[in-house]
């Protein structure tokens, strides 16, 4: 079931993040990032248990980006992060957002919902009020993808 997350998740939220984040193939999450955070996020859960997770967070006026989706390991395959991914865009929606990006090391899995590679360079408000903060900046190695709704 994918619903809005919780500040009961918040724990759940980080260790899915950072187990990524060890292997090199996302951002680590603080707890007191994600507490700040919390209404941005979705989460895949069964019971009590939090299999996936994927965040919408505000930019601009016209601009959000999804960060920190996450899918276990053991649930991967099963459309959670699909389905995460499109929570996000129905939110997007529903706030009247024009442009949706991401920073990703899996740009094909975003283009398969219509997001296209851009440059960096098209994001300078994002680079200069978070990436500058990054351990990563400036060799982050990431792409940037964006999709126009």
């Amino acid at each position: 079931m994918i619903r809005k997350a919780n500040v009961n998740d918040v724990k759940k939220i980080q260790k899915l993040v950072n187990y990524y984040a060890r292997r090199d193939k996302m951002l680590p999450r603080s707890l007191n990032e994600l507490y700040e955070n919390i209404r941005n996020f979705f989460v895949y859960s069964e019971g009590k248990k939090v299999y996936g997770c994927c965040a919408l967070s505000i930019d601009w006026e016209d601009l959000a980006e999804i960060k920190s989706l996450a899918v276990a390991p053991n649930k991967t395959g099963h459309d959670i992060g699909s389905n995460l991914i499109k929570s996000c865009l129905k939110d997007a929606k529903t706030l009247r957002i024009k442009k949706i990006f991401a920073l990703t090391y899996i740009p094909g899995f975003f283009e398969r919902f219509g997001f296209r590679k851009i440059s960096k360079r098209k994001l300078p408000h994002k680079i200069w009020s978070e990436c500058i903060k990054c351990v990563y900046f400036p060799n982050c190695k990431e792409i940037a993808v964006m999709k126009e709704i």
